[in-house]
């Protein structure tokens, strides 16, 4: 079922879902299945399932000179999907990235996803490189999420890269996009980001999901901005509980965001970890349920994986 659908039939209930990391190569995905077993309870409707992008290794030769390989650390995004919701009854939903794919490769990953009865993808841009500055393009991929939206609506109407195909069969996929309300970190201010989260919706995006935020009133004018330049699709706030003292630095760090100042001085007189984690829990708790009080269609929790804190949160919650 399409995520715009389950929020209709929801009838203005906020729904709980989910994201989740492939585990790196070389893991049993059993770990994985013993981190959402414990979210189930909750009735996800949907689980979001990240994928990488390429990084390059260096492989030492015979001669002393080193190679340049392409690899994918955490590969599996659309059958990890697959297992997901035949084992759990669930939609699972891919993402799909710009940057390391060409739009073939693209295309090809939609198909899969069709074939499968996967009814709902994230379409993304993607972050850059680890060894590029800033993000660029695959030869031959999409160069902004608006271009890989476009593509997949396309493809919803049955018009491939190279030929229309007539069919009754044709994908209808329910897309979601990234929203960032404090801004992505590229862009030169919020209306110039409302501006391209426009764009995506304009070319067929149904949904956006936000970055994390940590401030409930930044996702409420974020919203409100958006409602006023026409942008009516639902939008879902994305929560990520905190679970180290290190996050008080990278957090703003990596995606250019706020921490609210009581957040930090609660943090900051923590003695370990686990009072961090606690700290996190109960704002993340706050968080929810003040959003839940306004009426947002669904709260959707950045796991990075691990359930813990996040079933300790929703078991307030939902």
């Amino acid at each position: 079922m399409k995520v715009t659908d389950h929020i209709k039939k929801a009838k203005d209930k906020t729904l709980f879902s989910f994201e989740i990391v492939p585990p790196q190569k070389g893991q049993n995905i059993q770990e994985l299945y013993n981190n959402i077993d414990p979210l189930m309870e909750f009735k996800p409707p949907f689980i979001d399932v990240t994928t990488s992008r390429e990084e390059h290794v260096y492989i030492p030769k015979e001669n002393g000179l080193l190679e340049q390989k392409i690899t994918r650390m955490r590969p599996g995004t659309v059958g990890i999907c697959a297992s997901l919701k035949y084992k759990y009854d669930v939609d699972a939903i891919p993402h799909v990235l710009c940057g390391g794919f060409t739009k073939e490769e693209t295309e090809y990953v939609l198909v899969d996803c069709h074939y499968l009865g996967l009814d709902n993808v994230m379409a993304l841009r993607g972050d850059a490189r680890k060894d590029q500055q800033y993000f660029k393009a695959s030869n031959g991929g999409n160069t902004y999420a608006s271009d890989l939206v476009g593509q997949i609506s396309d493809l919803n109407k049955g018009k491939y890269l190279h030929e229309i195909i007539e069919t009754p069969y044709k994908a209808d996929f329910c897309i979601g996009v990234a929203g960032y309300p404090e801004k992505h970190l590229e862009s030169p201010s919020l209306e110039s980001d409302l501006k391209r989260l426009k764009e995506k919706v304009d070319a067929g995006a149904d949904y956006v999901v936000t970055q994390m935020f940590f401030d409930n009133s930044k996702y409420f004018n974020f919203v409100k901005k958006a409602k006023e330049i026409g942008i009516n699709v639902p939008i879902i706030p994305g929560i990520k509980p905190l679970a180290v003292k290190r996050h008080l630095q990278i957090l703003p760090q990596i995606f250019r965001l706020d921490l609210p100042q009581d957040l930090v001085n609660a943090v900051e007189n923590c003695n370990t970890n686990k009072e961090v984690r606690q700290v996190g829990i109960e704002w993340a708790i706050q968080q929810s349920k003040e959003l839940i009080k306004a009426g947002v269609p669904v709260v959707h929790y950045y796991s990075m994986g691990k359930s813990s804190n996040i079933k300790a949160i929703a078991s307030e919650v939902f």
